[in-house]
């Protein structure tokens, strides 16, 4: 195999590779095993057709189809690496089909977008600030009073009227001029008010109705609102109160501490102990944002120009991730898409800015790694399949097999130690 690359601008290059003319028969070879078993010829069985008679009848060309599916894989992979190149994209590969004869070296062409180089600025102490870890007893009685309000149960409210957070039991029906509209009609309707699940403005205007009062409500429908005949329209909704039900919370005592955590002996325990998870939660975002702080002044920092291909294939990465995440949920892209009404094309332009930073941000960590010598050690490996294994309550083999062997751990631990590096060499101001 003969390879050469001449780089172009904008990091991109065209890879010149010459295929063996012993390559270029065993691929015919085996195009022709593969073809010959569908031809029916007179005179011989299925797939017993003479190669002589095959190519005289047929020829080459019957066969290069299926032979250059062998040939440029396996060539333009070696290339590559031969020419110690790094592509980020699918190449554009480029060759004259009827010069793939038999007994002749064959020769093809790819266009190649490159890795760019990183042009690193300063990395090495970056000033930043930690953000605060505190944990208040305002935080922790929050949390203790969100508890309360799921268990909280609903009473009639046998006098006075409707006040914020009470749920009114409503007839209405919704007109636009003199017209009622489809949709717009309810009974016995259990509206929380400052839920914010009626149309803007609805709900304060029930704040101060007793049982059994009929009032007008006036609302203009968003600009964005769902129904289109509606979207952006003036309208008033004749609202009667059947009942109130107002929200009475358990009583907070060291039993319902017990209900929230059966760990716990009581309130104070639970106090001590909420305080605790939170101050390792808000640690760990601290930490988190500390050193993606960090990447981002790096990244800031660097010159480098980027090919678009690069960001193309980051906005499909985040789309797979996305529907991931809406498949847990039991929705896919194809029902995200009719619910918010957004297309592919909208949804890939939101993600953009994001997939631009994360390019960006991991190119300048490999260039810092590089330039730092960074390197995982088989201790570095042994510490983190035990930590994982701990974790999961999995083998080691099983974390190794899970997380695609050592290599891939090593890969994956690499960027880590790099920006752990950025860390321990930053100025930090808490």
């Amino acid at each position: 195999m003969s390879v050469k690359f001449e780089k172009q601008e904008s990091n991109t290059g065209v890879l010149t590779v010459e295929v063996p003319a012993e390559s270029v028969n065993k691929a015919l070879d085996a195009a022709f095993k593969k073809v010959v078993v569908k031809i029916n010829e007179p005179g011989f069985r299925k797939g017993k057709m003479p190669r002589a008679l095959f190519d005289k009848k047929y020829g080459v060309a019957y066969l290069a189809e299926d032979a250059l599916d062998l040939i440029i894989p396996e060539f333009y992979s070696k290339a590559v690496e031969e020419a110690d190149i790094f592509p980020v994209a699918q190449p554009e590969i480029d060759f004259d089909f009827e010069s793939l004869q038999k007994d002749t070296a064959f020769t093809f062409t790819a266009n190649v977008t490159l890795k760019p180089e990183v042009e690193l600025g300063e990395y090495k102490g970056l000033e930043v600030t930690k953000q605060d870890a505190t944990v208040t007893d305002e935080e922790i009685e929050a949390q203790i009073e969100a508890e309360l309000a799921k268990k909280a149960e609903l009473e009639i409210k046998e006098e006075g009227t409707v006040v914020e957070g009470d749920t009114a039991v409503i007839d209405f029906e919704g007109f636009v001029g003199e017209e009622a509209f489809e949709g717009g009609k309810g009974e016995d309707y259990a509206l929380e008010i400052g839920s914010g699940s009626f149309i803007p403005g609805f709900e304060e205007q029930l704040v101060g109705a007793a049982t059994g009062e009929t009032k007008d409500v006036l609302v203009t429908f968003p600009e964005e609102y769902h129904a289109a005949e509606l979207a952006g329209k003036e309208a008033k909704f004749v609202v009667t109160v059947k009942e109130i039900k107002t929200k009475v919370l358990p009583e907070l005592n060291d039993e319902f501490a017990k209900e929230m955590d059966a760990e716990v002996e009581g309130l104070d325990a639970l106090r001590a102990k909420l305080k605790a998870a939170t101050a390792d939660q808000k640690e760990f975002e601290a930490d988190a944002q500390l050193r993606a702080d960090l990447v981002a002044k790096a990244a800031e920092n660097a010159k480098v120009e980027i090919p678009a291909a690069m960001f193309d294939t980051e906005i499909e990465q985040m789309k797979r991730e996305f529907e991931q995440r809406l498949s847990q949920q039991g929705l896919n892209l194809e029902l995200f898409y009719q619910f918010t009404g957004q297309d592919a094309a909208a949804l890939e332009a939101q993600m953009k800015p994001e997939a631009e930073q994360r390019v960006l941000e991991n190119l300048v960590v490999e260039a810092i790694a590089i330039a730092e010598a960074i390197e995982v050690s088989e201790e570095d490996i042994n510490k983190e399949v035990s930590n994982l294994v701990a974790q999961f309550g999995m083998t080691e083999e099983q974390i190794i097999t899970a997380l695609g062997g050592t290599d891939a751990i090593k890969a994956q631990l690499v960027p880590q130690k790099t920006v752990q590096f950025l860390v321990d060499n930053a100025k930090i101001s808490e």
